[in-house]
C-alpha cells in the first residue's frame, strides 16, 4: 500500500475556463471580421507592440542574427544538429508504401507534407528558444514547404536569440507578434500573412484556448496545459537529485505538477528536506515554490510494479526514472509524453537539446496520444489501382451484397456496373 509522505493541495484542471475561452473567442472573432486592424490593436494593447509592418525582412533578421554572441549561436547550432538528426532518423522510417493484395489490385500510402505551418515561439518571463528547434526544424525535415514563425516581442524589444534559432531552423517567415492575435493571423490568413495548415508551439492559456478553438480549420499538434514531471526513483540516488529535477520543471509555471514515486522512504524524506533547502536559493523559487505547494506530491510505493501503475495511471508528460532497473519501466510503461532513463539524463536535456522533441501531451493526454515529432506533418494519404477485370468483379461482388446490407443503393450500383462490365455479362 503507497503511503503518501506529501500530497498535492490543488486538483489539477481540466477544461477550458469558460470566461477565457469566451474572451478568447471573441478575439478570434475579431481578427477573423477585420484582419490586420484587429491584429494591430491587440498588439498595441497586449504588448505595446505596433511596427509599420509585422514581418522582418531579410536584412532585419540578418542584422539581429549578427548581433548575436557567436558562442550563443554555435550553442544553438549544436542543439538544432541534435534535433534535426533524430528528427531526420524517424523520417527514415516512414517509407511509402505499395502492395498487390490479390492479381491486379495494388493498394499503397504515401507520406505527403502539409503545404504550411505556422510554429509559435513563446516570449514572456521565459523566451522558449528551444521551441522554435522543435518545430521550425522539425517541420523542414518534413519537407514542409513554408513555414511562418511567431514569437512576441519582449517589453518592446526583438528577443533575438530567437528570432536567430528560427532562422537556422529554416523558417520561410518570421513575424514579430504575440498571443491570440498571432495563432489566429496564422491560421486565419490576413492581408498580411497567408493561412497555414497546421499551427504548433506551446503559449499561455490563451495561445492555447485560442489553438484549441482554431482547431478543425487548421490542425494542431496537440491540446497544452502545465508542464508535468514525474520521478521514479529508489536509494540508488539521492535527494538532491530528485529535488533538483523536481523544481526543474516546477518553475515552469505555478500549476505545473511534479511528482516523485519511490520504494525508498528514505529518499522520499531526503528530498523533502532537499526541496526546501533548494527553494531558499533558486532563482525561480516564487514561481516553483507556489507549484510545489499547490501539486507536489512524494508518494512511497511497495515495489517497482506500484510504481509502474501508478505512473501509467497519472499519465504525465515527463516520467524520469533513476532506479536499479530501469529497463524494466522501459519495457512496461505505456503512458508518457516522453521518457528519461537513468541519473545521467534529465527533462532538461530533453527540453532544450538533446534531441528529442519537447512538445508533448499534458492532462493525460499521454494515454491517447505522444509529442510532436516528423509524422505530425506529414498526411499519410492511401490509394488503390484494379488492374485485373476478375479481381474488379470479385470485390463487387462481396461491396454489392455489403452495400445492400446498409441500405446505400448509389454505392451498390457503383459496384453493380462493374460487375456487369468486367464479368463479360455485357454494358
Amino acid at each position: 500500500m503507497a503511503e503518501i509522505l506529501k500530497d498535492a493541495t490543488a486538483k489539477r484542471a481540466h477544461g477550458s475556463d469558460p470566461e477565457l475561452a469566451e474572451r478568447v473567442r471573441r478575439l478570434i472573432d475579431d481578427v477573423e471580421r477585420r484582419g490586420e486592424a484587429a491584429v494591430r490593436e491587440m498588439s498595441a494593447d497586449f504588448d505595446g507592440w505596433a511596427p509599420d509592418r509585422f514581418e522582418l525582412t531579410r536584412d532585419q533578421v540578418c542584422e539581429i542574427v549578427a548581433g548575436v554572441d557567436p558562442s550563443t549561436v554555435a550553442d544553438v547550432r549544436f542543439a538544432q544538429t541534435q534535433i534535426r538528426n533524430f528528427a531526420q532518423a524517424q523520417l527514415e522510417t516512414l517509407a511509402d508504401l505499395e502492395v498487390e493484395t490479390l492479381p491486379g489490385v495494388t493498394l499503397g500510402h504515401r507520406h505527403i507534407p502539409v503545404s504550411a505551418v505556422g510554429a509559435y515561439v513563446p516570449g514572456g518571463r521565459y523566451p522558449m528558444v528551444a521551441s522554435a528547434h522543435m518545430s521550425v526544424l522539425t517541420a523542414k525535415v518534413a519537407g514542409v514547404p513554408r513555414i511562418a514563425a511567431c514569437t512576441p516581442p519582449i517589453n518592446g524589444a526583438v528577443p533575438a536569440e530567437t528570432i536567430t534559432a528560427m532562422h537556422l531552423a529554416g523558417a520561410d517567415e518570421i513575424y514579430l507578434l504575440g498571443g491570440v492575435q498571432a495563432v489566429a493571423a496564422l491560421a486565419l490568413g490576413t492581408e498580411f500573412v497567408d493561412p497555414v495548415d497546421v499551427l504548433v508551439g506551446p503559449g499561455n492559456a490563451y495561445v492555447a484556448e485560442a489553438k484549441r478553438q482554431l482547431y478543425g480549420r487548421v490542425g494542431i499538434d496537440l491540446p497544452a496545459g502545465p508542464t508535468e514531471t514525474l520521478l521514479l526513483a529508489d536509494d540508488t540516488v539521492d535527494g538532491e537529485i530528485c529535488a533538483t529535477d523536481l523544481l526543474g520543471q516546477a518553475e515552469h509555471g505555478p500549476t505545473s505538477p511534479a511528482v516523485l514515486l519511490t520504494t525508498s522512504r528514505q529518499l522520499g524524506l531526503d528530498t523533502l528536506a532537499e526541496v526546501d533547502a533548494q527553494l531558499q536559493t533558486l532563482a525561480t523559487a516564487d514561481v516553483a515554490s507556489k507549484a510545489w505547494a499547490d501539486y507536489g506530491r512524494v508518494i512511497v510505493c511497495d515495489n517497482n510494479a506500484e510504481m509502474l501503475a501508478l505512473a501509467d495511471d497519472l499519465a504525465f508528460e515527463h516520467v524520469q526514472v533513476m532506479t536499479g532497473d530501469d529497463d524494466y519501466f522501459l519495457a512496461n510503461l505505456t503512458n508518457y509524453g516522453a521518457l528519461f532513463l537513468g541519473p545521467m539524463t534529465n527533462v532538461s536535456y530533453g527540453d532544450k537539446v538533446i534531441g528529442t522533441n519537447h512538445t508533448l501531451p499534458t492532462q493525460g493526454a499521454a494515454r491517447y496520444t505522444g509529442g510532436l515529432w516528423v509524422g505530425k506533418f506529414l498526411k499519410t494519404v492511401t490509394y488503390q489501382r484494379v488492374t485485373d477485370p476478375a479481381s474488379s468483379v470479385l470485390i463487387g461482388e462481396y461491396c454489392s451484397r455489403l452495400c445492400a446490407i446498409e441500405n446505400f443503393a448509389g454505392h451498390q450500383a457503383q459496384a453493380d456496373i462493374r460487375v456487369r462490365r468486367y464479368s463479360g455479362g455485357g454494358s
